[in-house]
């Protein structure tokens, strides 16, 4: 049975110890051809955000979790490698819930983009898949993994219905992109957000037109095969796409912000039944009870604080209002792909302003995996994907680390493309 410490899961490991801090980055790891049997020991785990052990031990197979405990009484297999995380903490693998990582590469930049459109003409694209669009090696995954974000729920923007978001592990790119659930929601807007600087009782008309004629499509459609109903408001594969969403086996995903917008998304949902969720949500707080009575989520920015005409009503303390009021919160960059390594730091500026830290790391970890239908992941139980990550100290710190992070057991590499341009010209040739 061999044994190693985190500094010697790398080669090169320790020499890249006093870059590590600077580049928010541990040593590299360099992935295995296929996942091994591992036991992380010694390390305090929280095996959910409100129960850790102390000095337990997890053991990792075929890319799960085989056991996991405090103290002696966790039998490690003859053949595991042990990583000694004594002094460490571990966690499950952090799960950002709104984003476009994989879908845009530079924010400013039109041409590096495939999950954007626009508001005019056509503001539904529900069809539109992103899996269809997803780049497994795109730069900022990479960079993402070095904040311990190990899946991603990406998702296309812009107009009023955006289309499919899929639930994309961030396993390095030598593998397959592997979906963990595709579609996992579909997207929509109100408010400005949807159509520009119309109006946003507009906007809602026409989300609940594009529904509506979604339900007439599917009980009538031989006639609109034969061409024998009246023009509906979204081409076929919208309309098709729509359908999951109407039976409540899809969320719907509606990025709102004003008190108005989120009381006429509540209403929608009430009138179609839907599986709604809320993303943006600045004035969520308002109506925190409403949300928590009709168990619809919210995934929110703690520090999108600045207050805008569309919701002027901003509070620091938004997502502990929520939260305390039995509202199940989840924390996002809400975008961009390049903010996405940041994570932790925003549950960590959610605690500074009244969330509990376990209910922060739940936000992280555990809710996203529950409002998206995959309650195994974001914990680290017995039987459940071996998605997790060592860290240095508290996670929420900025001063703390991912160590090492496992994907599907698999250890990944967290080399990025800037590190390896550091690596490149780090020594300058002297002349």
């Amino acid at each position: 049975m061999s044994r190693t410490s985190l500094a010697d899961v790398h080669p090169r490991a320790a020499r890249r110890a006093l870059l590590a801090a600077l580049l928010t980055t541990a040593a590299l790891v360099a992935p295995p051809a296929a996942a091994e049997t591992l036991a992380i020991t010694g390390a305090t785990i929280y095996v959910s955000p409100d129960r850790k052990l102390e000095d337990a031990t997890l053991v990792v197979t075929d890319g799960k979790i085989t056991a996991v405990g405090a103290g002696a009484g966790v039998a490690i297999p003859a053949s595991a490698r042990r990583i000694d995380a004594t002094g460490k903490v571990v966690t499950a693998g952090l799960i950002e819930s709104a984003c476009q990582l994989g879908l845009v590469e530079v924010e400013l930049e039109p041409a590096g983009g495939d999950g954007r459109f626009g508001t005019a003409p056509t503001p539904i694209h529900a069809a539109f898949r992103s899996t269809d669009s997803f780049d497994p090696r795109s730069v900022a995954i990479p960079v993402a993994r070095t904040g311990g974000v190990t899946s991603a729920i990406a998702g296309p923007t812009g107009g009023l219905l955006s289309g499919q978001s899929a639930w994309m592990s961030l396993a390095d790119a030598a593998r397959p992109a592997a979906p963990v659930a595709d579609p996992a929601a579909m997207n929509a807007a109100l408010g400005a957000l949807a159509i520009g600087n119309g109006s946003r009782g507009h906007a809602i008309e026409l989300l609940r037109e594009a529904l509506d004629d979604a339900a007439q499509y599917q009980a009538k459609r031989g006639a609109y095969d034969r061409n024998q109903s009246r023009k509906l408001a979204a081409e076929r594969l919208d309309l098709e796409a729509l359908l999951p969403v109407l039976s409540g086996r899809l969320p719907l995903v509606i990025t709102a912000h004003a008190e108005s917008d989120l009381r006429a998304a509540l209403a929608l949902a009430k009138e179609r039944r839907l599986r709604l969720i809320i993303a943006g949500g600045a004035e969520a707080w308002r109506l925190a009870d409403e949300l928590a009575a009709a168990r619809v989520p919210v995934i929110l920015d703690p520090t999108a604080n600045l207050p805008e005409l569309m919701a002027a009503d901003v509070r620091d303390d938004n997502a502990a209002l929520l939260a305390k009021a039995g509202v199940q919160v989840a924390i996002s960059t809400l975008g961009e792909a390049s903010s996405v390594r940041t994570l932790r730091q925003l549950a960590g500026v959610a605690v500074a302003h009244g969330l509990r830290w376990d209910q922060a790391l739940a936000a992280v970890t555990s809710v996203p995996a529950a409002i998206f239908g995959q309650p195994a992941r974001g914990l680290l139980t017995r039987g459940g994907p071996a998605d997790l990550v060592i860290w240095s100290g508290d996670p929420l710190e900025l001063g703390s680390r991912a160590e090492l992070v496992l994907i599907g057991g698999v250890p990944q590499s967290m080399q990025t493309h800037q590190t390896r341009l550091l690596e490149r010209y780090r020594r300058v040739p002297a002349k």
